[in-house]
């Protein structure tokens, strides 16, 4: 028997080191070739590593959210023959390396990675693969002081409404995760409880989740916007009355092929009518240089919510789609990137960035800019209000937009001015569609 040493490849574009996201394997694993054995992220994408030869798992180097160098070892494995040590090859990511790996429970997959942090000692203590057999559950099952246990906030609720103690519940789940099965297996077991009244005990304990892979680099990003970026948030109510008796005509006569209209088109067409006249908006400050690029086309970011975090895709050329093109473009993006299917030039180049919360919206907003860009525009919740026209109290759908602006490019003058000229256009949807 020999030793196979596996180090990190290099991933591309210069890439020095990773940070490892999440493994898939742990020491004591036989693996097959091509098994897949670890994410690692870089500041591109996330990619997956994959077993070069067919071995049993004897080292793993890194833990969850630690950096890796590229060359430096990363899983060592007793191979038949001699063995050898891997040499470093280039690896080039897939589409789908592009977006955060898949994980059908992002908050499961949280719960894991915070788990595999509190329950490691030496080496790591990975996840078993999901064709390995899952170990006898126990009635029940004390845990080292410190130990949490790891399960789902599914899991957790359910727990919660039977009076069960997780603490004493055996997991078979990967890293030791509970499972409903655990749960079932608990109570079919004679498993202890806890007092009566359940809801309303002393809860003890906090579970500590370390940020890392996509969490990470979205609070890197905001974090840095916030300390080289002065922001100033503007806000203005606008009239949506007409806009959304327009919206609803068009969605009810649309063709069948035609995607279905919500209030990104037409905030977009906005922008696009508007920019020609504040170029300092749209626009992206590198700050180092002391440059403003001002952009003659429109690519507006759509700020989209998925499993994983927060994600940019970019309608790109907005100023040469009309709004159902608008339409199907944002909605393309809104499902490539919810599935992790976005690829690298769906995620950059950005000039100015829509972030809504659709009917989460609220009443106000103070949006993150999203540097290196100069203005972020934040639609919030259309309701309807008690408003004034023409001395007559009248009901109204009423939405505010809230903008901020990067104080250095953009005086508060002319970011006023740009939102007065953007609400106009929004409530006068006439003009959208008028050259």
């Amino acid at each position: 028997m020999g030793t196979y040493v596996y180090k990190l490849p290099d991933v591309g574009e210069g890439t020095a080191e990773a940070e490892i996201v999440a493994w898939h394997v742990r020491v004591g694993d036989m693996v097959e070739e091509d098994q897949n054995l670890v994410d690692v992220m870089t500041d591109k994408a996330t990619v997956e590593m994959t077993a070069p030869v067919s071995g049993k798992v004897i080292a793993l180097h890194g833990a969850p959210g630690e950096m890796a160098a590229v060359g430096a070892p990363l899983v060592e494995f007793e191979v038949s023959g001699q063995g050898r040590s891997e040499s470093v090859r280039p690896v080039k990511p897939t589409e789908s390396d592009v977006a955060e790996a898949k994980v059908s429970d992002a908050a499961e997959r949280g719960a894991v990675e915070a788990g595999l942090a509190g329950r490691r000692t030496g080496k790591a203590e990975l996840p078993t693969p999901g064709g390995s057999a899952a170990p006898a559950r126990a009635a029940f099952v004390t845990r080292a002081l410190g130990e949490k246990p790891v399960a789902s906030p599914a899991v957790r609720l359910r727990a919660r409404d039977l009076g069960i103690e997780l603490q004493f519940v055996a997991g078979t789940g990967p890293a030791g995760r509970i499972t409903h099965g655990d749960l079932d297996a608990f109570v079919a077991n004679g498993g202890r409880y806890a007092t009566a009244g359940s809801r309303m005990q002393v809860r003890e304990g906090v579970e500590d989740v370390k940020v890392i892979g996509l969490r990470r680099k979205i609070a890197e990003k905001m974090q840095d916007a916030k300390r080289r970026i002065p922001h100033f948030t503007y806000v203005d109510e606008v009239d949506m009355t007409e806009l959304e008796a327009l919206r609803a005509h068009l969605n009810t006569t649309r063709h069948p092929d035609q995607p279905k209209l919500t209030v990104l088109p037409f905030l977009i067409r906005a922008l696009v009518k508007v920019l020609p006249d504040y170029p300092q908006i749209n626009a992206r400050f590198d700050d180092e240089t002391g440059i403003v690029h001002r952009h003659q086309p429109v690519h507006v970011g759509i700020a989209t919510q998925t499993t994983n975090g927060l994600v940019v895709p970019v309608v790109r050329h907005a100023e040469a789609l009309d709004m159902w093109q608008c339409a199907e473009e944002v909605a393309r993006l809104a499902s490539a990137t919810r599935e992790n299917k976005a690829k690298a030039e769906d995620l950059q180049g950005s000039t100015i960035t829509i972030t809504s919360l659709g009917v989460l919206g609220g009443l106000v907003t103070t949006p993150v800019i999203n540097h290196p860009e100069v203005a972020i525009i934040g639609p919030n919740a259309i309701l309807e209000r008690a408003v004034i026209r023409g001395g007559q109290i009248v009901v109204r759908k009423m939405m505010n937009l809230s903008a901020s602006f990067d104080h250095r490019v953009v005086d508060g003058y002319d970011a006023a001015e740009f939102i007065h000229r953007i609400k106009d256009v929004l409530q006068h949807p006439a003009l959208l569609f008028m050259e």
